[in-house]
């Protein structure tokens, strides 16, 4: 019995004897030598099988998934991608070569071992492989289980609100060059990680930024440079852009995210796409951050379940699944979002929120924002362990953070669907970012962040309107409780500082910084709108 199968209480009902076949050498459609294992039941004869694209290693820790399957009866293909651990090539960031894919399911289709049924499994990257498997059709693909993976890249992950995710851009950068150099080893990269998050807070603040990926890791990252050299409405980014390609997905699909995962947000929007053509998809939703959510139990019974319905004809899950934090318990949706009402919370002067409306003859709220010495965050939707829910209060004892408290709530409030903002800001300079982040305040005054956004405006104005798309959430505040909104020029290394100068990102070198007014009058109400459920007060 695997580890996995016993930690997570997931025992098949009959337990195969497994084999591996290690290295075996795939051809993609260019010719270039691809490397995949193969494990899989020695009892079954052509069992179903799981298709498994990476670029993060074989013979590793995430080894264990496959063995996991091949005891209850399928067979797993775990390939390598090219430039990754074996395959020849070159390894190109989020941009993969579809002659792989090609390649692999010409040589899959040629193996006497291979049936007319197939899957697909994998979180993060293994998940954004299967939107660019759907470039072409494949009527064997029964389901693709995707945990934390969009189809698009660019305005949901790289660029959310038009500000570049610098934080995560590197983060991602450190992890990836950790595996090449340590060869996929874990004790390789022991030494690495030791000091990883220093060296990643000294690069984030590096000038100009195209020396970054140099003082991260001694050497330059070409994808990095493409990154930044292109905003998020170049024509670059269409080769990481896969949303065309949801009417060739398979007729069932499970998707799987976390609260406090980058990428939620654009999984949602896959998930109406799905729906939208007809498709049946499961949605789960837990309390965690990226790619957490496949080892808990869960996470890996929901999927297992939907992937025997799949391809052994079981019964599936259905509808929505998620945690609601606050109260600490999971919810059974028919749909996402679930009925509700979008509830203003107006900003008020001396740091109120409230939700009566803006009175009139109030100074707007002020502050100044140094790009030298950038609004930093804390926990939030960041690559690494040092995401999720952390106490703010650090952070908001800073001159350059204004927060918003509502009195404390006289019954409980529960929230569920989408959040956004709306600043009426003047600045000192056109170029400015602002960004936002909504707080559960404890009685004891402990201010735990629950989702944000940001948004950068570049356009000149006096007072100009900067509306923010936050996380989703589904959220119990709980009575007692106070709901607070920060608002600040930056969240630091999270998202990358706007210098204030308007030079290109890649390139700009001076900082510039600048005075902020927020307005909450009549003619200016700023807002926080929560999506409280329909029929609560």
């Amino acid at each position: 019995m695997t580890l996995l199968s016993r930690l997570f209480d997931v025992r098949p009902e009959h337990r195969h004897r497994v084999r591996v076949q290690r290295d075996l050498e795939i051809p993609a459609a260019d010719g270039v030598r691809l490397l995949a294992d193969r494990h899989f039941p020695a009892d079954v004869e052509r069992p179903p099988l799981v298709l498994l694209r990476s670029p993060y290693g074989r013979g590793n820790a995430l080894d264990r998934m496959p063995a996991l399957l091949a005891e209850r009866g399928y067979q797993v293909l775990y390939q390598s991608l090219r430039g990754t651990a074996g395959s020849a090539g070159r390894f190109d960031g989020f941009t993969i070569d579809p002659a792989d894919a090609d390649g692999t399911l010409t040589w899959l289709r040629a193996q006497p071992w291979f049936g007319d049924r197939l899957a697909t499994w994998g979180a993060s990257y293994l998940g954004y492989t299967q939107w660019e498997l759907a470039a072409r059709d494949i009527p064997e693909w029964k389901i693709a289980l995707i945990q934390d993976a969009p189809a698009e890249f660019a305005h949901r992950f790289m660029y959310p609100g038009g500000a570049f995710a610098l934080g995560n851009a590197l983060g991602w950068v450190q992890i990836v060059d950790r595996m090449f150099t340590g060869d996929y080893s874990t004790i390789r990269q022991l030494p690495a990680m030791a000091t990883a998050a220093r060296k990643l807070m000294r690069a984030t603040l590096t000038l100009p930024l195209n020396e970054a990926d140099l003082a991260l890791t001694g050497h330059r990252v070409p994808w990095f440079h493409e990154w930044i050299e292109h905003g998020p409405d170049d024509p670059y980014w269409s080769r990481m852009d896969h949303r065309a390609n949801v009417a060739r997905m398979p007729p069932t699909a499970h998707l799987q995210g976390g609260w406090d995962d980058f990428f939620l947000p654009g999984m949602l929007a896959d998930y109406a796409a799905l729906r939208a053509t007809g498709r049946q998809v499961r949605l789960l939703i837990g309390p965690w951050g990226h790619g957490r959510g496949l080892y808990t139990r869960h996470g890996m019974r929901d999927a297992l379940a939907a992937l025997d319905a799949a391809l052994l004809g079981r019964q599936p899950p259905s509808g929505v699944r998620l945690y609601m934090t606050g109260a600490g318990r999971w919810e059974d949706l028919p749909e996402w979002p679930p009925p509700h009402e979008p509830t203003p919370w107006h900003l008020h002067p001396g740091g109120r929120l409230g939700n009566e409306a803006a009175t009139d003859g109030m100074p707007p709220s002020r502050y100044r924002y140094d790009p030298g010495d950038p609004t930093p965050t804390i926990g939030g939707t960041a690559v690494g362990l040092s995401a999720g829910r952390n106490d703010n209060r650090r952070i908001e004892v800073r001159a350059d953070v204004l927060t918003f408290t509502s009195d404390p709530l006289p019954h409980d409030i529960d929230v569920i669907g989408p959040v956004r903002a709306r600043l009426h800001a003047r600045s000192s300079i056109p170029h400015a970012d602002y960004f936002t982040r909504l707080c559960d305040v404890s009685p004891r005054g402990r201010s735990t962040n629950l989702c944000d956004g940001i948004v950068r405006l570049s356009e000149p104005g006096d007072v100009r309107v900067a509306d923010i798309e936050l996380w989703p959430l589904a959220h119990r505040f709980a009575r007692g409780h106070r709901i607070r909104l920060q608002v600040a020029g930056g969240a630091h290394p999270r998202f990358g500082r706007s210098t204030g100068t308007g030079d290109p990102l890649a390139t700009a070198r001076d900082l510039r910084p600048s005075s902020h007014e927020i307005f909450h009058d009549p003619d200016h109400p700023s807002a926080i709108w929560l999506p409280v459920l329909s029929g609560m007060s």
